[in-house]
């Protein structure tokens, strides 16, 4: 199975950290985050890995070159953005595909197994699966519903919204390739709005595995703490 890990951004809100690394080169325990991501995906049979760069390219290539032992059987191999190409747009870079293949985030600790997310996404027969997480959203303030004409017709006082949200894990049919123009930006919301105008099907893989995106420095301190706490689990030694 073939895995594309987008890793080119410049991660601005984790700054100053990303002034130094790419944000995927971020330490989670002594290791980068995509040491554990790449670790994750051998242990489900993924053994064509590439990564997508950008932004401090040269870095992470020395990394893997001169300091990373690839897992056995793992292939890694590289496409580079020489313009920021959004979250979708670098695929344009990467090989035909013959099979089915996961894009994921490069900065995404999680404990799915992407191998069950594949074998859903066959079974579905769609174009694109998104792998997808509830979340919960506080509103700390009194919430009003108007009619047309500003007569209130609702009030909920400090109300908590429920979201199906993207977890940025993907699986896409080989063809969708085809609908990525090459290197031209193209965001992830853009490419799966575009097959469903078309008639498409896009499925959602619901999850409540472990799933955190490390955007924030918030999050990056608490991907440290759960990594120490969950580092069995995260590592796939089952």
């Amino acid at each position: 199975m073939n895995a594309i890990i987008l890793a080119g951004g410049k991660g601005t809100r984790l700054a100053p950290y990303t002034t130094v690394f790419p944000k995927p080169m971020l330490p989670i325990g002594d290791k980068p985050i995509l040491d554990t991501i790449i670790k994750q995906l051998a242990h489900y049979g993924f053994n064509d890995v590439i990564l997508s760069v950008g932004y401090l390219a040269e870095l992470m290539q020395a990394y893997f070159k001169h300091s990373y032992e690839l897992p056995e059987g793992v292939e890694l191999n590289y496409v580079r953005e020489e313009h920021p190409l959004g979250t979708a747009g670098s695929l344009s870079l990467i090989p035909k595909q013959s099979e089915p293949f996961l894009v994921m985030n490069g900065d995404t600790l999680t404990t799915i197994n992407y191998r069950k997310l594949v074998e859903f996404h066959k079974s579905h027969k769609a174009k694109i699966t998104i792998a997808t997480h509830k979340r919960e959203v506080y509103i700390d303030f009194g919430v009003l519903r108007t009619n047309g004409d500003d007569t209130l017709i609702g009030y909920d006082e400090k109300p908590t919204l429920h979201y199906q949200v993207s977890m940025g894990i993907y699986v896409l049919d080989p063809d969708v390739l085809e609908l990525i123009p090459y290197n031209q930006r193209l965001d992830f919301p853009d490419l799966v709005k575009q097959l469903m105008e078309s008639g498409e099907k896009v499925q959602c893989y619901i999850t409540d595995e472990y799933w955190l995106d490390i955007g924030r420095h918030d999050d990056y301190a608490m991907a440290v703490e759960t990594f120490e706490k969950m580092k069995p689990e995260l590592l796939k030694q089952d």
